[in-house]
């Protein structure tokens, strides 16, 4: 199968790549600078951006799936209006293609009025590639455990970094997250399984965690000692993204987004994919440790 994969340099997407050129796929990777990929053997390079018409479109010829992986972590209000101008450039240049699927990796979140605002922008990316001619898979997931993943390091960061935490009521917040290593597993397999087309799944690891017990856990994995965790009665959205950009080293467009979701739980509740694609699902301490390597494991603990 020839697939199309957007944001191939992106935390999922690099390794959606070469999980697809193993499974015998002929990959196309659309990124914004050729010259900043290193692409693996075997893969085409098209130079373009889904925000940009005219740039992109040639890299849809002879596709017959696409993942869309495209997402803006903008602080300002303009994060909204990018996505949601990416996906209809998108869906408008799919008119009249090939094309037979599109896959796309959006957020796992409750009701919309307790959706974060990027979350919401995610639920109308969903609703704007679901008008196109092509038979769409959403696959929802909360946080991805993996070196890389904006969510995952800003808490390894703050676990490992500091004995002492003052955090918001939102820490008690429950989470499914899951490895990277599934995530791809079932992006992939999801190609070879026809009853996934034109339908929404919700991923998720084998453990349910508060953002509490993840940030003990990884604090007893990686520095064996437990972190002094005071809660404050304070919402979450009104942490400063910039005060925790600075803690972890963690961008502020990337951490205010995420602080702003840290209220929603983000448990999976549709188990269906776990039929569908049966696979043997990683769990969070072992995932978590695949990230740290032993030798810098011992270096932290010194």
């Amino acid at each position: 199968m020839r697939v199309l994969v957007t944001g191939a340099t992106g935390f999922v997407g690099s390794r959606l790549v070469p999980a697809l050129l193993d499974g015998g796929h002929e990959v196309v990777a659309l990124v914004r600078d050729r010259e900043r990929y290193d692409q693996p053997a075997g893969v085409t390079v098209i130079e373009g951006d889904l925000l940009e018409v005219g740039s992109f479109e040639r890299a849809l010829s002879g596709i017959d799936a696409a993942y869309y992986l495209v997402h803006s972590m903008r602080t300002d209000g303009s994060f909204e209006k990018c996505d949601r101008r990416a996906a209809r450039n998108f869906v408008r240049a799919t008119d009249g293609s090939d094309l037979n699927r599109v896959i796309y990796l959006s957020g796992l979140g409750t009701t919309a009025s307790r959706l974060s605002n990027h979350l919401r922008s995610r639920r109308e990316v969903e609703r704007i590639l679901d008008a196109g001619d092509y038979d769409l898979t959403t696959l929802r997931a909360a946080i991805i455990v993996g070196t890389g993943s904006a969510g995952y390091e800003i808490i390894r960061r703050l676990a490992t970094r500091f004995p002492v935490l003052i955090a918001p009521t939102g820490i008690d917040t429950r989470c499914q997250p899951i490895a990277i290593d599934d995530a791809i597993e079932y992006l992939v397999g999801v190609l070879s399984v026809p009853e996934t087309a034109d339908g929404t799944f919700e991923i998720g690891g084998p453990d349910v965690l508060t953002y509490r017990e993840m940030l003990r856990r990884i604090a007893r994995v990686t520095r064996d000692r437990t972190p002094l965790i005071v809660t404050i009665p304070v919402d979450s959205s009104r942490l400063s993204g910039r005060g925790v950009a600075l803690l972890t080293g963690v961008s502020p467009r990337v951490a205010t987004p995420l602080l702003d979701g840290l209220d929603d739980p983000v448990v999976a509740t549709d188990t269906r994919i776990q039929t569908l694609i049966p696979i043997e699902r990683t769990p969070f301490e072992q995932a978590l440790e695949r990230t740290v390597p032993p030798d810098d494991t011992r270096s932290e603990r010194r």
